[in-house]
């Protein structure tokens, strides 16, 4: 999932799987719940500007589509993705959702910096990151998002790997999928380290909740 240029039908089968299994196991919840927390703070007047970095298929920006829709409240949300096949399969699964569109940027670009957004999201995206780079990264983001930060990622934890190892195995997933998701366990976060990496960022305005199943909720809020 790391390679840029992967753009194959074993890819789309593991974007449909990701989707499943983030449906089973709550890992839309600890997006949804941090905004509602972030509600209040919405601006009047225009729609949120949400953008979700490392957008892949776009499951999580269709979620907040629909949560939005339910609440009422109008949002303009944005996927950002480095890779266009990836960009062009979450732009056909969200064609009932024109509140959404799709960008293909570079993070680390001034070209993104550039752009306003109230609210910032990466879902299973940090732990593709070495701690230098998350922690630029974070510092970057919590400068450029008006309202806040919300990260939604893994627990390193040996029960959550060999949970997933097995169960992806026994439901029969792609080869992409068996190898990427006790991968990406691997090489996620403990309470910790997520403690250590804001601190070198230099934020000291958050919050850091553990939610079912496995999943650290990060909730960065501006101004601090």
């Amino acid at each position: 999932m790391d390679d840029l240029h992967l753009a194959t039908e074993e890819l789309r089968q593991n974007l449909d799987e990701l989707e499943t299994i983030n449906t089973w196991l709550g890992g839309y919840r600890p997006v949804l719940a941090a905004l509602a927390r972030l509600r209040p703070r919405f601006p009047a007047g225009r729609p949120l500007r949400l953008a979700d970095l490392g957008s892949g298929g776009g499951d999580t920006l269709r979620h907040v589509a629909a949560w939005a829709r339910r609440q009422r409240v109008p949002v303009a949300l944005t996927g950002v993705d480095a890779n266009a096949f990836m960009l062009d399969y979450a732009a056909a699964k969200s064609q009932a959702y024109p509140e959404i569109s799709y960008r293909q940027l570079d993070i680390f670009a001034a070209e993104f910096a550039a752009q306003p957004y109230d609210v910032l999201t990466a879902s299973l995206f940090c732990h593709h990151f070495t701690d230098a780079e998350l922690v630029d990264l974070l510092r970057r983001w919590h400068q450029q998002a008006s309202l806040g930060v919300i990260i939604n990622d893994l627990h390193r934890h040996p029960l959550a790997y060999y949970s997933i190892k097995y169960l992806t195995k026994l439901l029969g997933g792609s080869r992409l999928v068996q190898h990427d998701a006790p991968l990406s366990v691997a090489r996620a976060f403990s309470r910790a380290d997520w403690q250590r990496l804001l601190a070198a960022a230099g934020i000291t305005r958050y919050s850091l909740r553990w939610c079912w199943a496995f999943r650290w909720q990060v909730v960065i809020l501006a101004g601090a």
